[in-house]
């Protein structure tokens, strides 16, 4: 069984205050994916017995970011989807190995006023192209906060946000082409109707006390990976981060 981790620690420095090192050596997760880490180079030294690690950073300060750390060695590591345009917020990290590829992922956030819609349409049919292009060679993996509460279960308060950032019908047709072009989202994949769990609370309005979340970040694998499913989680009890991590087992 492999074990597969993925947060967005919303700035790493302040989750390392809030149990995040207990966290990850509690998982002893296989692979531990972040994203916002909010980090430059040289700003943070972990130590992580066990794991390589693999950084991509934003070249704004205090914004984006990810990180991955792997027990096994990857075959090989690419950064960024190979698109300048793209590649300059440090959003994504691929790792290879022996039958997949583990992509993490940070989506663009489509902002207030939908400002950067245009942007994360465009993003969408990059990151897809990518995905399918990994496809071609291996089964593919990939996880993360990928900025869209999919349907109107995946989020408390569906009727008053169908024109916000992150549940726009754009955006959720985009993230129904992506499982259409042949990945499965394993959470759902486990759990088709449950409702009430998310993994984000906005920081106002108790949001998190009340449970007004969203369901924002994902394990989606490869068609060809579905009868390797072994489970799903999402970590709702876990603070340290207005999202809690998320779970993936694989066989």
């Amino acid at each position: 069984m492999k074990k597969m981790i993925s947060w967005n620690v919303n700035g790493l420095r302040a989750c390392m205050g809030k149990g995040f090192m207990e966290y990850l050596k509690q998982t002893d997760a296989d692979v531990f994916c972040i994203q916002e880490s909010k980090l430059q180079e040289g700003q943070l030294d972990l130590d992580l017995p066990g794991y390589h690690q693999y950084w991509n950073y934003a070249e704004k300060k205090g914004y984006s970011g990810t990180a991955m750390f792997t027990k096994e060695e990857p075959l090989s590591v690419a950064y960024g989807l190979g698109v300048p345009e793209h590649d300059r917020e440090g959003r994504v990290i691929t790792a290879e190995f022996d039958d997949y590829y583990v992509v993490t992922c940070y989506t663009p956030n489509s902002q207030d006023e939908l400002k950067r819609l245009d942007y994360r349409m465009q993003w969408e049919d990059a990151f897809r192209a990518y995905l399918k292009k990994l496809e071609e060679k291996k089964p593919v993996i990939f996880c993360g906060d990928l900025n869209v509460a999919h349907t109107e279960i995946d989020l408390k308060n569906p009727k008053t946000n169908r024109k916000n950032a992150g549940f726009t019908d754009e955006e959720r047709a985009k993230f129904t082409e992506l499982l259409n072009a042949g990945f499965i989202d394993t959470w759902r994949y486990f759990n088709p109707g449950k409702e009430g769990v998310y993994s984000w609370w906005s920081y106002r309005f108790s949001a998190r006390a009340k449970n007004a979340g969203w369901r924002i970040d994902y394990f989606c694998v490869s068609e060809a990976l579905r009868d390797r499913l072994a489970g799903a989680d999402i970590h709702t009890e876990i603070m340290g981060s207005d999202h809690c991590p998320v779970e993936l087992t694989i066989s």
